[in-house]
């Protein structure tokens, strides 16, 4: 096995690099794991513990069997001679359905949305709601809710469209490399993060960061539309495609869709919004940079 210390600087940055072309994100061990072994070993557990209470209890202990004692028949005998007098096991009942796991039809589930967001009279209650909604797919893959941050009493909302997996794993939105190019992007115009409201079209990370599908976004919806109502902003800050798509009703690219100001309604308010390119774009392609500056600059001219 290869150690940092064997390679050079230029090979450790490629190999960087690699891993972050990969989808290599973050590391998590000092030593590496064998993850295949462990899988066995966990499915062997669990065949074990659904294997029927007698049969773990002759396996651990033979000679509770009144069949095999001391002067008996030999083992061999003793398995090839047919059980008589003995019951067979009971059949277990299959175990009841986790009711966070239970899929919901599309059309109940964003009617559950819509009731629970609706309910909410404040952003404190409306992520108590979010919280405990289990009606979405993407949350039972998720290992947080991401909701909002900052501040509501800006008028600023800062939308991007996913958690990815710094999110995901924090809690909060823009985490990670992301975030921290997102702090200095706000940083150029005089504004920070806390001074502002920073969310998700998405709360929950999807598996594998994939795109959201159609009734996973149609779900989800209400609940980004009363935070929108609740916060009352009067600005609109898109970062990426995605958010640009969903907010403006257009199939373009975001360089297509950047640096234009337009005016919307969502949420029962009326917004100006502005997109420009996501922080991970920027980090994938720092040449756009120029680009993202020329809009935040056009942001920065309507507060």
């Amino acid at each position: 096995m290869n150690i940092a210390q064997d390679f050079e600087a230029l090979e450790l940055t490629a190999l960087l690099h690699f891993y972050a072309d990969s989808g290599v994100e973050w590391l998590v061990e000092d030593e590496p794991l064998d993850r295949f072994a462990q899988f066995a070993a966990q499915k062997a557990a669990q065949a074990e513990a659904r294997a029927p209470a007698s049969a773990r209890q002759q396996q651990s202990s033979p000679q509770s069997d009144p069949t095999f004692r001391t002067g008996d028949a030999s083992p061999a005998q003793n398995r090839a001679a047919p059980s008589q007098g003995r019951a067979a096991p009971a059949a277990r009942p299959a175990p009841a359905a986790s009711s966070a796991n239970v899929a919901v039809p599309d059309g109940e589930a964003v009617s559950s949305a819509r009731f629970a967001a609706e309910s909410a009279r404040s952003l404190a209650e409306l992520k108590t709601a979010l919280e405990a909604f289990n009606s979405c797919n993407l949350k039972n893959g998720a290992r947080s809710t991401v909701f909002a941050s900052g501040d509501p009493a800006s008028g600023i909302m800062v939308i991007g469209p996913m958690p990815n997996a710094d999110d995901d794993r924090d809690g909060i939105p823009f985490s990670g490399r992301q975030g921290q190019l997102l702090d200095r992007m706000l940083g150029a115009i005089g504004l920070a993060r806390e001074a502002v409201m920073l969310t998700n079209v998405i709360p929950w990370r999807p598996p594998g960061n994939r795109m959201p599908s159609e009734a996973e976004l149609s779900i989800c919806r209400p609940f980004l539309e009363r935070q929108v109502a609740l916060a009352e902003p009067k600005l609109l800050l898109l970062l990426g495609n995605f958010p640009a798509r969903f907010f403006f009703g257009d199939t373009g690219t975001i360089h297509t869709l950047r640096g234009q100001w337009r005016d919307i309604s969502f949420g029962g308010a009326d917004l100006s919004a502005i997109a420009t390119l996501h922080p991970q774009e920027l980090l994938a392609a720092p040449a756009n940079k120029a680009l993202a500056w020329q809009d935040l600059l056009a942001f920065k001219s309507r507060f």
